[in-house]
């Protein structure tokens, strides 16, 4: 089974290339949707996120903001966030794979935001990075409800520049020039990547804690 990740910078068109992955019919693990599961009400990281940041849950329902304003420009902070709920999603990122290998499912995607910055390079067979002009993403991620100028730089900031990761990547899909060309570029990726042999499955224990040094040490 080939392991592709998928990322992109901010405003890059990620969710949409998504999308039509899923459209395509292969499986896609969002990253983004297993967080927001887990900090839902009930979720599994509430009790260790409220005892690490006291009074960010209230009622029993996580305040993203009170949450995001505590690890904001707080490196300490957002590791100590990062070590609650980077293991709750690797869980559910395994048993992600193990359903898709059970199937046969000859490739699946990891939708990964912060792919390279958390070394999850080195835990797939290939990496799928969108990309589109730096104006259109700018245009794009200012357009959100709430978004600001600074905000907008202090992600940029936490972010590996979309210049690297497009050197970095397998297969760079652009992005700028409509939702057509998007779909095209996804298809004649999926063919080629469905041909690459697949080497991380199942996952080599050593490689991951390594993996993870590797990411934390990145992150200091």
């Amino acid at each position: 089974m080939v392991i592709v990740g998928l990322t992109g910078s901010i405003g890059m068109g990620k969710s949409t290339a998504a999308r039509m992955l899923r459209e395509l019919g292969v499986p896609v693990y969002d990253a983004d949707a297993a967080v927001h599961a887990l900090q839902a009400p009930g979720g599994p990281a509430l009790p260790p996120i409220e005892a690490a940041f006291p009074g960010v849950v209230k009622g029993g329902v996580l305040d993203r903001q009170a949450l995001g304003a505590r690890v904001f420009g707080d490196k300490a902070a957002l590791r100590k966030l990062e070590a609650i709920v980077h293991p709750l999603v690797a869980q559910r990122q395994r048993a992600f794979l193990k359903r898709a290998a059970r199937r046969g499912v000859p490739l699946v995607v990891l939708d990964i935001p912060l792919l390279f910055e958390g070394c999850g390079e080195r835990r797939v067979d290939a990496t799928l990075v969108v990309s589109a002009p730096a104006f259109l993403q700018r245009q794009r991620v200012l357009d959100r409800p709430g978004m600001t100028q600074e905000k907008f730089a202090g992600i940029l900031r936490q972010q590996v520049p979309d210049h690297v990761k497009r050197r970095l990547a397998t297969v760079v899909v652009p992005t700028g020039l409509g939702l057509a060309p998007t779909r095209a570029a996804l298809v004649k990726a999926v063919a080629a990547l469905r041909k690459r042999p697949g080497r991380c499955w199942p996952p080599d224990p050593w490689r991951e804690k390594f993996t993870a040094r590797l990411a934390r040490a990145r992150r200091v």
